[in-house]
């Protein structure tokens, strides 16, 4: 057993020529054996005479052949169905060799007759094609039964899909893993495939017996190997293996497999973000495409996680110039060299890297008489809660005074659309960055109205609202993910703190889809899905990781932070939606107002930067948006020391 082990082990390697010389002896006896087979019936013994004589031709043509087809290059132990169509191609190139050998003998007076009967050469074939296919499989279960025994602790796996790409899982994992693994269980959930066995391994119903098997079997880790379940049933999956403390990857789709061939090195962990992203939005392609195509585009805050995702997308859509506008020399760097790699004719025809602050009139007005852009897509902003709380006049200078000056070089350079990237923090604000936002939104609505109203502009001013994107800078993902690493402890500000979350493809894909459908001065809300308990999204990268909270890694909480609320909303309580023809976008009915009246007030607040007294500068902010209520802020003290009209009492004011 133990010469069985070295010879049939993962290090040991049997030299290639003994596989070739070991192949030829088998196609001798499948010749001899053909030979006999064939004269047991009665033939002169002449025939038998050239037969045996003509052997050593038999075998220089089928060496050739194996060494032509490689058959002694593959790893006997690993054999598959390509290898055995290898063998038949090979045996069958030898038989037509064989047979023209023959044919030219025969042809010549001297020839003396066939080296060979024709019944002869088809059951070499026969013998020669079943012995050399029956040596690899011999070969592949004595390595499979030696392996199942060689180590004591395998690694159970369950693989769920049980067609092609599930099968070919199985195969990986067993044969490429560096440790010992086994493939215990298939599930899928077709009734015609639950209960048959599949290379030994029973496939069992993915919907009533997974927890099931995994605990019988003890599995470590399931493989998802089809790519064709939706994102709502991978997450379930993900979320019933990890309540048993299962580990689970995924399969990428067959056509990212590296030359069409599978690698255990592709099968990926689960991220957290695979359990909030949500099923692939459909977008208007053809509509979007007829409005970005051949247009001049401008995207500000182009390095930003928004502006860069942003201008990735928008490059399919071919526009005559994208005008990547950012304040960040290095950001716009990084995204340049992006573009180079990934469109390199792109860079060096249509996209242009502005460096360029948009709080600076006399700049921007530079890059609008430059590139006179059609299309705006604004998001540049400072979005950090606890930053803008400590530093407000810079919210204002950036937030609301940057999206003033754009603005209004939109208006003066006729500008088709402005679309204005916006967030749920605007919604009954609770700091300094959110009411900053819902001023800009308060701006550039009532810009819209105004100007409509008049008729003395075509730009048309869409703002879009959203919740958190996973993955962006300064997000709670990125932050728990480092602190796991450095083995924590997790800081979780309060126990109830809930958030809405969505991908950054998917927000700036819905804000293209927003943008595109805009008439002007409409906010557009996305569905952004159930809120998520952060506590719940740390415990579970916690799980993820495999890692045992309490045990390996600690949770503790750090208390709410300056601004920051438990709970976040996408309208306030006096606004409502209408729904689109897109089913994740609905419009906000929010209220209007008198433009000349809040140019006066954005004026006065703009103007207070000079005086850098927060106090005056976050007062003046809660005048214009009466439902902005610090919460554990020193701007408190500002709502209970002054009373402020609410938003009912500035609409009467308006209409007075």
């Amino acid at each position: 057993m133990k010469l069985l082990q070295l010879l049939f082990s993962r290090s040991s390697q049997v030299p290639r020529w003994f596989i070739l010389l070991f192949d030829i002896g088998l196609c001798a006896v499948a010749y001899i054996l053909a030979i006999f087979a064939r004269f047991s019936l009665g033939l002169p013994s002449s025939f038998l005479y050239n037969a045996l004589s003509a052997l050593p031709i038999v075998l220089l043509v089928k060496g050739i052949n194996i060494s032509y087809f490689r058959l002694h290059s593959f790893v006997i132990r690993h054999t598959s169905v390509q290898d055995g169509l290898r063998i038949f191609y090979a045996m069958g190139s030898s038989l037509v060799f064989l047979f023209v050998i023959d044919s030219i003998h025969n042809y010549f007076p001297a020839g003396n007759g066939h080296l060979f009967p024709i019944s002869v050469l088809l059951l070499d074939f026969i013998f020669s094609t079943f012995f050399l296919a029956a040596f690899r499989v011999f070969v592949k279960l004595i390595y499979i039964r030696i392996s199942s025994h060689s180590s004591e602790k395998k690694e159970n796996y369950a693989v769920y899909g049980s067609g092609t790409a599930g099968l070919t899982t199985k195969r990986k994992l067993e044969q490429e893993s560096a440790e010992g693994i086994k493939v215990v269980a298939f599930f899928d959930e077709e009734e015609g495939n639950q209960q048959k066995i599949l290379e030994g391994v029973t496939i069992y119903d993915g919907k009533l017996d997974l927890e099931s098997v995994l605990q019988r079997y003890k599995v470590s880790q399931l493989v998802i190997a089809d790519s064709g379940i939706s994102i709502s049933k991978k997450q379930d999956i993900i979320e019933r293996c990890l309540n048993l403390s299962v580990a689970v990857r995924t399969v990428p789709p067959v056509e990212k497999w590296i030359n069409g061939e599978l690698s255990f090195k592709q099968m990926k962990h689960v991220k957290i973000e695979d359990l909030i992203e949500r099923d692939v939005i459909q977008l208007d392609k053809h509509s979007i495409g007829k409005q970005v195509n051949n247009k001049v585009v401008m995207v500000t805050g182009a390095g930003g996680s928004i502006g860069s995702e942003m201008v990735r997308q928008l490059l399919h859509f071919k526009p005559r110039k994208l005008v990547c506008v950012d304040s960040s020399e290095i950001k716009l760097y990084e995204l340049d060299s992006e573009v180079r790699d990934t469109h390199p004719s792109a860079a060096n025809t249509f996209v242009e890297i502005v460096v360029a602050d948009i709080t600076h009139e006399s700049r921007m007005r530079r890059v609008f008489e430059a590139f006179s852009p059609e299309i705006i897509y604004h998001a540049a902003a400072y979005k950090h809660v606890p930053l803008m709380e400590d530093n407000p006049g810079e919210a204002i200078r950036v937030n609301v005074n940057g999206t003033r000056i754009l603005a209004d070089l939109a208006v003066q350079f006729d500008v088709e659309r402005f679309v204005m990237v916006s967030t749920d923090k605007a919604v009954n604000p609770t700091n300094v960055m959110g009411a900053s936002k819902r001023i800009a939104e308060i701006y550039v609505q009532s810009l819209f109205e105004f100007h409509a109203k008049n008729k003395t502009t075509h730009t048309k001013f869409i703002t879009t609202r959203f919740g958190n994107v996973l993955g962006s800078s300064g997000s709670v993902i990125p932050k728990f993910r480092k602190q796991i690493e450095e083995g924590g402890p997790i800081t979780v500000t309060h126990p109830d703190i809930t958030r809405y979350f969505m991908t950054i493809p998917e927000a700036c894909q819905l804000v293209l889809e927003a943008g595109n459908m805009g008439k002007g001065g409409e906010i557009f809300i996305f569905d952004m899905g159930k809120s998520t308990k952060i506590v719940d999204l740390a415990k579970k990268m916690v799980k993820l990781s495999g890692l045992t909270l309490g045990k390996d890694i600690q949770i503790v909480y750090s208390g709410l932070r300056p601004g920051e609320k438990i709970f976040e909303e996408l309208l306030n309580d006096e606004e409502n939606t209408l729904p689109t023809h897109h089913e994740k976008i609905m419009i906000g009915k929010v209220r209007q107002y008198d433009f000349d009246h809040i140019k006066q007030n954005i004026s006065e607040l703009v103007g207070l930067y000079n005086s850098q007294d927060n106090m005056q500068i976050v007062s003046k902010m809660k005048q214009i948006v009466p439902e902005f209520k610090s919460k554990n802020s020193i701007f408190e003290s500002l709502d209970n020391d002054v009373t402020l009209p609410n938003s009912k009492d500035i609409q009467q004011m308006l209409m007075n």
